[in-house]
């Protein structure tokens, strides 16, 4: 079988320390263009992986490629993903989907009239200790779910972003959001899907306040009400200067999840009577030196396209994680609690 042929769009540190990479690591794959404004910077990884550079994008996407990862600053996600997509290309598309309902809508009705495939890169998902909470939550195991609390919080992009405290992450109109849209829209996406469920209501608290020469949101703090009554809180921060944190923790009926809140235990499953349950299992995805290799979401993909499955994150599961953090902005800006959208 011949290899699925793709493309990056953007070579910035997404690119560069995930797609790229992981992309190179699948035996099915063969990285055969890249392309960045940057010209050196996409000459730089065509050099590295054999590839064709480009800093065009409407140029890359009539090349003879298959499928195409978005890795741009988040007002580009839908503009350049839907011409890839009308051009016949399937599409993974780095988070947050769009910056308006109305752009998610459009990329997803895009890919529905060409065909191909979307996909949108929310990694948390595929974390081992997720996606055994998932299990033990739909198996019942610690009863009715009562509340949350989830966060991701780390010093900031300009530790990682290849622009550093000059990059797109802090500008507003590059950016549209800051740590909500980093990191807050996987945590949307995370916990609807350890749940099961939708959340109808939100109440929001941003401000920007740790970072110099930023317009964006650097802290982020929700109250979400569910479909079925549970009620959490999300945090989303650049200003956890120490040590990153990724935890996740459910209260429930009859028991506790704790899920990436220790250093040895990915999940942490205490019972009401005292008995408690250590899960020793892959170490989730992180931008420390020593995270993890892989973040699964390429292989997925891939495997997607080349088997014609769909994407566990198509454009419309995308799309409702999204709507959790426009609800926010329009909550903080209101301040009011604010009806989420479907």
């Amino acid at each position: 079988m011949s290899k699925l042929k793709v493309g990056v769009i953007g070579c910035g540190s997404i690119a560069q320390n995930r797609h790229l990479i992981e992309y190179q690591m699948n035996e099915k794959v063969e990285i055969v263009a890249v392309c960045d404004i940057v010209l050196e910077r996409a000459e730089n990884m065509a050099a590295l992986y054999q590839a064709k550079a480009y800093d065009d994008y409407e140029k890359v996407l009539q090349a003879d490629v298959d499928a195409f990862s978005v890795c741009l600053p988040n007002y580009l996600h839908a503009p350049v993903s839907i011409k890839a997509l009308q051009a016949g290309k399937h599409v993974l598309c780095e988070k947050p989907m769009a910056i308006s309902s109305e752009e998610a809508v459009e990329m997803i009705r895009a890919s529905e009239t060409s065909g191909k495939k979307l996909m949108i890169a929310h990694n948390q998902r595929f974390v081992d200790s997720h996606a055994k909470a998932r299990e033990l939550i739909q198996q019942n195991e610690i009863g009715k779910i009562y509340s949350f609390r989830t966060t991701f919080g780390h010093g900031g992009p300009e530790s990682w972003s290849i622009d550093g405290k000059n990059s797109w992450f802090f500008k507003k109109e590059k950016a549209f959001i800051g740590a909500m849209g980093d990191l807050g829209v996987h945590k949307a996406d995370l916990i609807r899907y350890l749940l099961g469920e939708e959340f109808q209501e939100i109440s929001a608290f941003i401000e920007s306040s740790a970072k110099e020469n930023s317009d964006v949101d650097d802290n982020a703090v929700f109250i979400l009400r569910s479909e079925k009554g549970v009620i959490g809180t999300l945090t989303a921060s650049w200003s956890y200067n120490t040590e990153e944190d990724n935890s996740t923790i459910i209260y429930g009926e009859k028991g506790v999840i704790r899920l990436e809140a220790h250093p040895k235990y990915g999940l942490i499953l205490e019972y009401s009577n005292g008995e408690k349950v250590n899960y020793e299992l892959g170490k989730i995805q992180s931008n420390e030196a020593d995270g993890q290799t892989t973040t699964h979401v390429i292989d997925h993909f891939v495997d997607c396209v080349l088997n014609n499955k769909q994407p566990l994150i198509d454009g419309s599961e995308g799309k409702k994680s999204l709507e959790i953090i426009l609800a926010a902005v329009e909550s903080n800006e209101t301040k009011q609690i604010t009806a989420i959208k479907r």
